[in-house]
């Protein structure tokens, strides 16, 4: 009940002063208007910017291949012999026009099982890779190793196979074709669907110093399909996500085909292709597109605006002299504190949410109005990054309000928050640093507690510079958040042990 009374007495003091009250509403305002303005000053993308697919778990994929596919109405299989699998790629250093041969890591050539020819659409697939052997996958998010490794050739084939059962589709692999491994099961939806032979290569990425990508041509020969079951029609060709293909994936010089090989009949295939099939994640491969994270990168700006709060909240009652007749009032200078901390954490979690709620659909609009292509996330993460902004401010708060006490005067305090959360973001992901130390600040400093906001997501099956500088996190969103809270904690244990001494 005094806890209460405590709490009630905090409350009124905070929301009769004006200023405070402003404050909190300028911070919301700070952070809306912030992004607003960054939106406004990107400019119209040169020609537009193609939405992006969505594939079925809600995410923002890349879905572009050269197809060569029969129709399967209902159960079958499909088995091939994958006899290489080539590429060109194009020399980032060389100038113009400079090529060499090679594959990128995760190039594709396989047989492929989906519903529908249109970007986004569910599949499941079993692939030779340029570098981590055969892998079964499906979705765009999930990814099987198999026991095969390495790159096919005439000397070490490898053969796949898809065996589909209702909407079950199962895949196997084998080196010659008559014992078989199974890799694992995924499901398609029911009815007809394209069934066979793929290939694609992502672009090669330069994963040292600032990153960097340059395109990428695979070519995968293939044996003679075997085929079981319900099938209908002949070999027809797709370029799978044309605009994609079309959009520079290709090695100049290069484009997506297919040619029969052998008799007239087409024994086997050689198909060339570009693109990738997978998430699409940050970095230099992700293209131009706006981000959640994008979307709330004004919450710095908020958070200086409440930490100036909660700071001017503590050390307020020192400098007007009011912490005497508080604690006479409340002898308990625990439970002064206490109260203190939950009404600053209580208010700028409402604020953070709640401009992270308005900006992320306004950011959103505001993309597509300037024809910028936007990341989308399961709204799962979406709700996390929104949530998580609120207990962002919230940790902030409470460490500024400590900081306040236990250094007296709220300038003071507002400049040692600015520098153990603010600076440390801004020299971490502005690329002011060096990946090692970046990485670290964002290990150790309560900037850390910024990966809550993390939205990016980030696949084994994706190569990417998962680095700082490309809005990538050392720490997961709650372990980083787990870092500003210890500090928040600790700051705020401190306060109330100094208060006690202080003031006895």
């Amino acid at each position: 009940m005094r806890s209460m009374r405590t709490l009630h007495a905090e409350w009124t003091k905070f929301r009769t002063v004006r200023g405070w009250v402003l404050g909190c509403v300028g911070a919301a305002l700070a952070t809306v208007l912030f992004v607003l303005i960054g939106t406004v000053s990107s400019n119209q993308h040169p020609g537009g910017a193609a939405a992006l697919p969505v594939g079925p778990g809600g995410e923002a994929v890349d879905d572009s291949y050269s197809f060569v596919h029969r129709t399967l109405t209902g159960d079958g299989s499909l088995t091939v012999q994958v006899t290489a699998l080539t590429g060109v790629l194009s020399d980032p250093n060389g100038g113009p026009g400079r090529t060499s041969p090679g594959v990128t890591p995760w190039a594709k050539a396989g047989i492929i099982v989906t519903p529908s020819l249109t970007p986004g659409s569910s599949y499941v697939a079993v692939t030779a890779t340029g570098a981590h052997g055969v892998r079964m996958q499906d979705d765009y998010v999930h990814d099987r190793a198999a026991d095969l490794t390495g790159v096919p050739s005439p000397a070490t084939p490898q053969w796949l196979r898809l065996v589909r059962a209702g909407r079950n589709v199962t895949g196997y692999d084998s080196t010659e074709g008559t014992h078989w491994t199974e890799i694992g099961t995924a499901s398609v939806p029911g009815g007809a669907v394209q069934a066979g032979l793929f290939v694609t290569s992502p672009a090669a990425v330069q994963t040292d110093g600032g990153g960097g990508s340059s395109p990428a041509t695979a070519t995968g020969t293939f044996g003679r399909p075997a085929l079981t079951g319900a099938w209908q029609g002949g070999w027809a060709y797709a370029q799978v996500g044309q605009d994609a293909g079309a959009s520079g994936s290709y090695v100049p010089g290069t484009t997506g085909g297919y040619r029969a090989n052998g008799d007239g009949a087409g024994v086997g295939f050689s198909i060339t292709g570009a693109g990738d099939i997978a998430p699409v994640v940050g970095g230099p491969a992700g293209g131009p597109a706006f981000t959640v994270e994008t979307f709330l990168v004004g919450t710095f700006v908020g958070l200086i605006v409440l930490g100036v709060l909660a700071a001017q909240f503590a050390a307020a009652e020192y400098r007007r002299g009011l912490l005497g007749l508080t604690l006479a009032a409340t002898p308990k200078r625990g439970r002064v504190l206490g109260a203190k901390a939950v009404l600053v954490a209580a208010v700028a979690f409402v604020v953070g949410a709640g401009a992270a709620a308005v900006t992320l659909p306004l950011g959103e609009a505001r993309a597509h109005a300037v024809h910028f292509a936007v990341l989308t996330v399961p709204a799962a993460e979406q709700l996390r990054a929104v949530l998580g902004t609120g207990l962002l401010l919230a940790a902030a708060a409470v460490l500024a309000l400590s900081l306040g006490v236990l250094l007296r005067r709220s300038a003071t305090a507002i400049t040692a928050l600015v520098a153990v959360t603010v600076l440390p973001y801004l020299l971490a992901l502005g690329g002011m640093l060096p990946t090692g130390p970046a990485q670290w600040l964002l290990r150790l400093t309560p900037a850390a507690g910024f990966a809550v906001q993390q939205a990016l997501p980030r696949y084994e099956q994706v190569l990417s510079v998962y680095t700082p500088a490309n809005g990538y996190f050392p720490l997961p969103p709650w372990g980083g958040f787990a870092v500003l809270a210890g500090w928040a904690l600790a700051a705020l244990a401190a306060a109330a042990f100094v208060l006690r001494r202080r003031d006895a």
